[in-house]
């Protein structure tokens, strides 16, 4: 091929010689040279977006791999869930209501993490949502574990302490009487004797002669002793602690037969019914209290009351009427 190269030239009806510069032939170098920059770059630009290199295929492939470990994961979380839920309900809806005490608050079993960002060296990734939420459900479900294991602890303690709580929660009635029509006052709403207005009665009134003898209901320790001939209040009575979460209010005696710090056994005799305080008649008026808040002692007979007798006490505490005394 020849290295020279010529340009017709009109004006002269020949063919000149073309004679490129240094600077002609630095500019056409560059102008080749730079098209080609931007075709390769064009055909890269291309070709990765429709084509994967092997190294990020091999990337993708795991990434895959990955998320799919993650909703199977997730999948494993939601059963685990679900027997802990069952598990929850039973401690709370069998075993403590067997043992006679209170469930775990559902704001201790769910309660969340406060404080900074426990997971911002998770985020910022493609796949950073289940991620975070995988880790999130794991965190919480570690902190329920831990709240149900320290439940069960809990209950291994009242396994071994059963026979205790049995003897000492109140289950027997505080005076010996079989005929219901004795009980001169229930639980509730009431007329007061006295001041002839509906008042909240905190116990039951038993009918009884002076100096009949009054039972400790279940075992326990000797709270408070009190004496008092005043036509007030409780006048004389006695608080026996039984504990776990157990006192028991006897009032209106006429003698205390035990001292305050003495361990008692139920059906040990207490006291005499008496008409001391704000009474109307001879009568014991007892109270039971659970975890500080009274609750109506007819639930706390069952030691020596038949179904027939416990039906029959239900009836009769339905339909209202007064009480006897404070």
């Amino acid at each position: 091929m020849a290295k020279e190269k010529y340009r017709f030239n009109p004006d002269s009806l020949q063919y000149d010689q073309i004679n490129h510069t240094f600077r002609d032939k630095l500019l056409s170098f560059l102008t080749y040279f730079s098209a080609t920059i931007v075709i390769a770059v064009i055909y890269f630009l291309v070709f990765s977006h429709f084509f994967d290199l092997p190294k990020e295929k091999a990337l993708k492939r795991e990434v895959n791999k990955m998320s799919l470990q993650y909703e199977i994961l997730n999948r494993q979380l939601d059963h685990i869930n679900y027997v802990l839920d069952d598990i929850q309900n039973r401690d709370d809806n069998i075993y403590r209501v067997v043992f006679n005490t209170e469930p775990i608050p559902q704001s201790i079993r769910t309660a969340g993490f406060g404080g900074v960002n426990r997971y911002a060296d998770l985020e910022g990734y493609d796949n950073s949502r289940i991620i975070v939420e995988t880790a999130r459900r794991l965190d919480i479900l570690k902190k329920q574990l831990y709240v149900q294991s320290t439940s069960y602890d809990e209950l291994i303690d009242m396994v071994v302490n059963k026979e205790d709580m049995l003897a000492s929660i109140p289950s027997i009635q505080p005076v010996a009487i079989r005929d219901i029509r004795r009980i001169g006052g229930y639980f509730g709403k009431r007329i007061h004797p006295i001041y002839k207005i509906r008042m909240q009665h905190d116990g039951m009134d038993f009918t009884a002669p002076i100096g009949t003898d009054v039972y400790a209901t279940g075992n326990g320790v000797v709270a408070r002793v009190f004496n008092s001939r005043a036509r007030r209040g409780y006048g004389t009575y006695i608080i026996i602690d039984h504990g776990y979460g157990y006192r028991t209010l006897y009032a209106h005696l006429d003698k205390i037969l035990v001292r305050q710090g003495q361990e008692v056994t139920r059906g040990d005799v207490i006291g005499l019914v008496g008409n001391t305080g704000a009474s109307t008649a001879p009568h014991l008026h007892y109270e039971v209290h659970r975890n500080n808040r009274p609750v109506d002692p007819i639930n706390y007979y069952f030691g020596d009351l038949s179904p027939e007798e416990y039906d029959a006490m239900i009836e009769m505490s339905m339909q209202g009427g007064s009480f006897m005394g404070i």
